[in-house]
Protein backbone atom coordinates (compact mmCIF):
# COMPACT_ATOMS: atom_id res chain seq x y z
CA UNK A 1 0.00 0.00 0.00
CA UNK A 2 1.34 3.41 -0.99
CA UNK A 3 0.78 6.23 1.42
CA UNK A 4 0.33 9.68 -0.05
CA UNK A 5 1.61 12.49 2.08
CA UNK A 6 0.02 15.87 1.60
CA UNK A 7 1.42 19.07 2.97
CA UNK A 8 -0.67 21.99 4.09
CA UNK A 9 0.08 25.41 2.76
CA UNK A 10 1.11 26.78 -0.60
CA UNK A 11 4.90 26.63 -0.55
CA UNK A 12 7.32 29.53 -0.75
CA UNK A 13 7.44 29.62 -4.55
CA UNK A 14 3.68 30.17 -4.69
CA UNK A 15 3.74 32.71 -1.87
CA UNK A 16 6.55 34.65 -3.58
CA UNK A 17 4.74 34.61 -6.93
CA UNK A 18 1.54 35.88 -5.29
CA UNK A 19 3.45 38.67 -3.54
CA UNK A 20 5.20 39.75 -6.73
CA UNK A 21 1.93 39.71 -8.69
CA UNK A 22 0.75 42.59 -6.46
CA UNK A 23 3.90 44.68 -6.78
CA UNK A 24 5.12 47.07 -9.43
CA UNK A 25 8.75 46.06 -8.89
CA UNK A 26 11.42 48.61 -9.75
CA UNK A 27 14.73 48.00 -11.46
CA UNK A 28 17.81 49.76 -10.09
CA UNK A 29 17.42 52.84 -12.30
CA UNK A 30 13.73 53.20 -11.42
CA UNK A 31 14.49 52.77 -7.71
CA UNK A 32 17.16 55.46 -7.84
CA UNK A 33 14.74 57.82 -9.59
CA UNK A 34 11.98 57.00 -7.08
CA UNK A 35 14.35 57.83 -4.21
CA UNK A 36 15.28 61.11 -5.90
CA UNK A 37 11.56 61.90 -6.10
CA UNK A 38 11.00 61.22 -2.40
CA UNK A 39 10.49 57.47 -2.04
CA UNK A 40 12.02 55.90 1.06
CA UNK A 41 14.64 53.25 0.23
CA UNK A 42 14.56 50.64 2.99
CA UNK A 43 17.40 48.15 3.49
CA UNK A 44 16.10 45.07 5.33
CA UNK A 45 19.33 43.06 5.20
CA UNK A 46 20.92 41.89 8.44
CA UNK A 47 23.95 43.79 9.72
CA UNK A 48 26.38 41.06 8.63
CA UNK A 49 25.18 41.26 5.02
CA UNK A 50 25.38 45.04 4.98
CA UNK A 51 28.92 44.89 6.37
CA UNK A 52 29.99 42.34 3.76
CA UNK A 53 28.19 43.74 0.71
CA UNK A 54 28.03 47.46 1.38
CA UNK A 55 25.16 49.88 1.67
CA UNK A 56 23.19 52.33 -0.44
CA UNK A 57 23.94 55.82 0.87
CA UNK A 58 20.80 57.44 2.26
CA UNK A 59 18.84 54.20 2.57
CA UNK A 60 16.97 53.67 5.81
CA UNK A 61 18.11 50.50 7.60
CA UNK A 62 15.21 48.58 9.14
CA UNK A 63 15.89 44.91 9.70
CA UNK A 64 13.13 42.63 8.46
CA UNK A 65 11.93 41.46 11.86
CA UNK A 66 10.58 44.93 12.81
CA UNK A 67 9.57 46.32 9.41
CA UNK A 68 5.79 46.19 9.83
CA UNK A 69 5.88 47.84 13.26
CA UNK A 70 8.04 50.69 11.96
CA UNK A 71 5.84 51.43 8.95
CA UNK A 72 2.29 50.81 10.20
CA UNK A 73 0.81 54.29 10.72
CA UNK A 74 -1.32 52.81 13.54
CA UNK A 75 1.65 51.37 15.45
CA UNK A 76 3.04 52.95 18.59
CA UNK A 77 6.46 51.78 17.36
CA UNK A 78 6.21 53.46 13.94
CA UNK A 79 8.82 55.79 12.54
CA UNK A 80 7.95 59.48 12.34
CA UNK A 81 7.95 59.30 8.52
CA UNK A 82 5.43 56.44 8.54
CA UNK A 83 2.46 58.67 9.20
CA UNK A 84 0.44 57.98 6.05
CA UNK A 85 -0.66 55.12 3.84
CA UNK A 86 0.47 56.68 0.55
CA UNK A 87 4.13 56.80 1.59
CA UNK A 88 6.25 55.50 -1.32
CA UNK A 89 8.51 52.78 0.08
CA UNK A 90 11.05 50.74 -1.91
CA UNK A 91 12.29 47.78 0.09
CA UNK A 92 15.46 45.93 -0.81
CA UNK A 93 17.40 42.94 0.40
CA UNK A 94 20.44 41.28 -1.11
CA UNK A 95 18.91 39.72 -4.23
CA UNK A 96 15.22 40.68 -4.23
CA UNK A 97 13.44 37.70 -2.72
CA UNK A 98 12.82 38.64 0.90
CA UNK A 99 12.11 42.21 -0.17
CA UNK A 100 9.17 41.06 -2.32
CA UNK A 101 7.59 39.35 0.69
CA UNK A 102 8.31 42.39 2.87
CA UNK A 103 6.80 44.86 0.38
CA UNK A 104 3.68 42.70 0.09
CA UNK A 105 3.43 42.71 3.90
CA UNK A 106 3.57 46.52 3.86
CA UNK A 107 0.80 46.54 1.26
CA UNK A 108 -1.22 44.28 3.57
CA UNK A 109 -0.91 47.05 6.20
CA UNK A 110 -2.37 49.52 3.69
CA UNK A 111 0.81 51.10 2.31
CA UNK A 112 -0.41 50.74 -1.26
CA UNK A 113 2.70 52.34 -2.81
CA UNK A 114 5.14 49.88 -1.22
CA UNK A 115 7.24 47.86 -3.63
CA UNK A 116 10.72 46.39 -3.90
CA UNK A 117 13.94 46.61 -5.85
CA UNK A 118 14.05 43.81 -8.41
CA UNK A 119 17.42 42.09 -7.96
CA UNK A 120 18.07 43.81 -4.64
CA UNK A 121 21.32 45.42 -3.57
CA UNK A 122 23.25 43.33 -6.10
CA UNK A 123 21.24 44.83 -8.98
CA UNK A 124 21.78 48.36 -7.60
CA UNK A 125 25.53 47.80 -7.39
CA UNK A 126 25.71 46.13 -10.81
CA UNK A 127 23.95 49.16 -12.32
CA UNK A 128 26.84 51.31 -11.08
CA UNK A 129 24.78 53.27 -8.57
CA UNK A 130 26.48 54.63 -5.43
CA UNK A 131 27.39 52.21 -2.66
CA UNK A 132 29.48 52.57 0.45
CA UNK A 133 31.41 50.12 2.59
CA UNK A 134 31.49 46.40 2.08
CA UNK A 135 34.36 43.99 2.15
CA UNK A 136 36.79 44.24 -0.75
CA UNK A 137 38.17 40.93 -1.97
CA UNK A 138 41.15 40.31 -4.25
CA UNK A 139 40.04 40.00 -7.83
CA UNK A 140 36.55 41.19 -6.93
Amino acid sequence: MVTTVTYPGRGIDVILAEARARLHRLDADQARLAAAEGAVLVDIRPAAQRAAEGEIPGALVIERNVLEWRFDPRSDARLDIADRYDLPVVVFCSEGYTSSLAAAALQDLGLHRATDLDGGFHAWKAAGHPVSGGVTTLGG
